[in-house]
């Protein structure tokens, strides 16, 4: 069973902090079970984003949430990620949208991250 979005959001925050890595909830989405969004923005204009990877297998099985980049090339222009948030908002308002600042990209996801993706052609 996954936690609550407000539970995993508090603490990642916690998570970040002791991290030394700013993070800023920019979108406070559902309590109970928003997705959350994780920007990284490298403060040179280009971020990478972060989203809930699509579950493995039954929901019950005590899998924590896991995590995989939302574009093929990791690093992308600030606009780029901005658009894409908009149109999650769009599609779902319960979106939580969290966002780090992180000159190297640290994230603290590294335990989380799910590394493969098939991509959609564009």
């Amino acid at each position: 069973m996954r936690l609550k979005a407000s539970i995993w959001v508090q603490a990642y925050i916690r998570k970040c902090d002791r991290e030394g890595i700013p993070l800023v909830v920019m979108r406070h989405g559902d309590d109970d079970a928003g997705a959350v969004y994780i920007k990284i923005s490298l403060l040179n204009g280009q971020s990478m984003l972060f989203g809930p990877a699509p579950p493995s297998g039954d929901p019950l099985d005590g899998t924590p949430q896991k995590w995989i980049s939302q574009f093929e090339n990791e690093v992308v222009d600030d606009l780029v990620v901005d658009q894409f948030l908009a149109s999650q908002i769009k599609f779902d308002p319960d979106v939580w949208i969290l966002v780090l600042e992180d000159r190297q990209g640290r994230h603290g996801l590294e335990d989380w991250l799910v590394r493969s993706r098939n991509w959609p052609t564009l």
